[in-house]
């Protein structure tokens, strides 16, 4: 096959993709088709426990494809579910880019890495190209907090080097290193008063909250470190002091000391404010996900790093302030890295993929593939 009708396989794979709705916890329909797709092509696929988990209709996708050169076993993995609105979806092409109708995401994030694993194997096994064993996991419940990931079946895992297509951005570009998150539930009570009769004798925890947010440092604390205040719940109606407001944050750091500072911050923000107005405040912090930091000498990222040199792409090593399925299979023992694949304007109906991006990532993959034995030397 010609590389525009390689291409053109594609650009035709991922429309179908973007067009059956998966959004978190219903990623059934998608993971039968993928692995329809995946037994054609050889691999042997399973799915573990993660969905009932995670209260979803489907677990993590593991396929498998046995190989006898001897080469590093290798992993790739993207998530199957997407934000939404992803019901209906219908894409479009002009001008060599992918978009939606622009009343929908696309969907790109993640099925553009999808299909690129899906077509780099496709090709490597076509060539005839002998290889070590792959593995390809495609996750639940990403963009929920990375349910999949977090039960994923790690007896089933064979491969230690993983290969994470879920970064926004140019092509070459390597996330080395992610940021702890913690989830923050301050739950704050009050007392209720007529708020036209007796005002005095109430205690607004509507009141305390906008203290204690208003004392706080938040967004971008520093290059490391942000923090941001997600919701705020409570109150009855107009003439009722509120007797209760929950509000839910969280807070991101590259460094777990400046994350626990920044915790510490926040907590004592609303227990200050709640002392002043004679309220109670509860605060709840969970670590949502662990940082991660590889160094540019490990052998998950060498390979990376020559695959790309040997497409001609510009490298570039950077820090994420986002969360993914990385964080997780680091914490597990795994080696991850996050690549970007020149994902743009993710997560909203503006969303869209270069087909010639589309195209370099499958070839990234292809060449990862082919490269493996080569490519690092231990």
């Amino acid at each position: 096959m010609d590389g525009h009708a390689a291409t053109q396989r594609l650009v035709d794979q991922f429309l179908s993709m973007v067009r059956i709705s998966s959004p978190s916890r219903q990623e059934g329909d998608f993971a039968a088709y993928l692995r329809n797709e995946l037994e054609a092509l050889g691999f042997a696929v399973e799915f573990d426990g993660a969905g009932e988990q995670a209260g979803g209709d489907t677990g993590n996708l593991i396929a498998t494809l046995d190989g006898g050169d001897g080469s590093e076993p290798l992993m790739f993995c993207c998530h199957m579910d997407t934000v939404t609105p992803c019901a209906n979806v219908q894409p479009r092409v002009a001008d060599g880019i992918i978009r939606s109708d622009g009343t929908t995401i696309l969907g790109g994030d993640d099925k553009a890495g999808i299909a690129a694993i899906v077509e780099g194997v496709r090709r490597i096994r076509e060539r005839g190209v002998a290889h070590g064993l792959l593995q390809l996991v495609f996750t639940i419940c990403e963009e929920v907090g990375m349910h999949g990931a977090k039960g994923l079946d790690y007896g089933r895992i064979r491969a230690r080097r993983v290969f994470v297509l879920d970064a926004e951005g140019p092509l070459g570009q390597i996330a080395l290193q992610g940021p702890s998150k913690d989830a923050i539930r301050a739950v704050i009570h009050g007392r209720t008063a007529h708020a036209g009769l007796h005002p005095e004798r109430g205690v607004s925890a509507i009141q305390v909250a906008a203290r204690a947010i208003e004392r706080m440092q938040l967004l971008r604390i520093d290059a490391e470190t942000t923090a941001n205040i997600g919701s705020i719940r409570g109150g009855i109606a107009t003439n009722i002091v509120a007797e209760q407001v929950e509000v839910t944050a969280e807070a991101r750091s590259l460094s777990n000391a400046k994350l626990d500072a920044q915790d510490a911050h926040m907590k004592a923000c609303f227990e200050q404010a709640a002392d002043e107005f004679g309220a109670r405040v509860d605060v709840d912090i969970k670590r949502s996900y662990a940082a991660f930091k590889l160094g540019e000498n490990d052998p998950v990222v060498r390979q990376c790093l020559d695959a790309m040199r040997h497409l001609g792409l510009q490298t570039t090593l950077v820090s994420t302030g986002g969360g993914s399925d990385c964080n997780i299979f680091n914490a597990r023992g795994l080696t991850a890295v996050d690549l970007a694949i020149g994902m743009t304007a993710v997560h909203t109906c503006q969303e869209s993929i270069r087909i010639a991006d589309l195209e370099t990532a499958a070839r990234l993959v292809e060449t990862l593939i082919e490269r493996n034995r080569t490519s690092v030397s231990e």
